[in-house]
């Protein structure tokens, strides 16, 4: 791994919506399809172990993808199956990663939570966590090589469920968390509060936590502040830590379109201000 970054706290705090273009203007996730990847594509794959299977995982390259070239890539695990959202909790139906990088200059892969039974993809928490691990474990180096993705420069992120996980799947270990350089989520993080599921105290996501050993961290949220204050003000030393408050009901007027809640992984396709604070974490971390 290059030397990690150990920069001090940022919190970001602006006021107003601070938006620079409409609907009209906002980004569209690439459908998911069938076929073989390719430039600008985002294709279903499933991976050699889970053949006949419906377990599976999405892949996008970038519209600037060319074979040969070396990219860094973003990992993502979508949220829970949440209807008021949309949230469908399908690998097909993220859209945080597509967002951050527009399309362009990253590889994106949405990985599985794998249910328990190895059938199919869990669209609610964990499924087997074990299996859901390993499944990162193996296919992301085999996507890297296939496709020239940087493991120099991996990320993992989420939105919600996928936001936890971005810990609780990607810091597990010590192996997987040595994939990555740093990390950002959208809306709960790992031991904010405690679930109904293993291991999900604040304690145990401590010691995950701790497995960052100072890498880059965007929390963003509706309340990222709150995050800050009533969890992590006391372990900013886990991370290097950024707190984007992304105040969602300003940004859209919500019912309007498909933003439907005020708690999605979407915020990130319409140009604005906090978009920009985002991308500009991203291409630091880069560094």
């Amino acid at each position: 791994m290059r030397a990690r970054i150990t920069s001090i706290v940022w919190l970001v705090a602006v006021c107003g919506a601070g938006l620079a273009a409409g609907a009209n203007d906002d980004l569209i996730t690439p459908a998911m399809e069938d076929g073989s990847p390719a430039a600008g594509r985002r294709v279903r794959q499933v991976a050699a172990e889970y053949a006949g299977t419906n377990v599976h995982h999405a892949l996008y390259l970038p519209v600037d993808w060319k074979p040969g070239g070396r990219y860094p890539v973003i990992v993502e695990y979508t949220g829970n199956k949440f209807p008021p959202s949309h949230s469908t909790g399908q690998v097909k139906d993220a859209n945080l990663g597509y967002g951050i990088s527009g399309g362009e200059g990253f590889i994106w892969v949405v990985m599985p939570c794998v249910a328990v039974g190895g059938q199919k993809n869990a669209v609610t928490w964990w499924g087997d966590r074990q299996a859901t691990v390993d499944y990162c474990k193996t296919n992301l180096p085999r996507v890297c090589a296939e496709f020239g993705g940087d493991l120099e420069n991996l990320f993992i992120c989420g939105f919600s469920r996928g936001a936890i996980a971005a810990s609780y799947i990607g810091l597990a270990d010590d192996e997987i968390a040595s994939f990555w350089k740093g990390m950002f989520t959208h809306d709960h993080f790992d031991g904010e509060r405690q679930w109904n599921y293993p291991d999900s105290d604040r304690e145990s996501a401590l010691q995950r936590l701790a497995r960052l050993r100072g890498r880059p961290v965007l929390v963003s949220s509706t309340r990222a502040s709150a995050i800050r204050d009533n969890y992590l003000i006391d372990h900013l030393d886990l991370a290097a830590f950024t707190f984007l408050d992304v105040p969602t009901k300003q940004l859209f007027a919500i019912p309007e379109g498909p933003y439907l809640h005020p708690h999605m992984d979407l915020w990130m396709h319409r140009e604005s201000r906090y978009r920009q604070q985002a991308r500009q974490w991203l291409q630091l971390a880069l560094q």
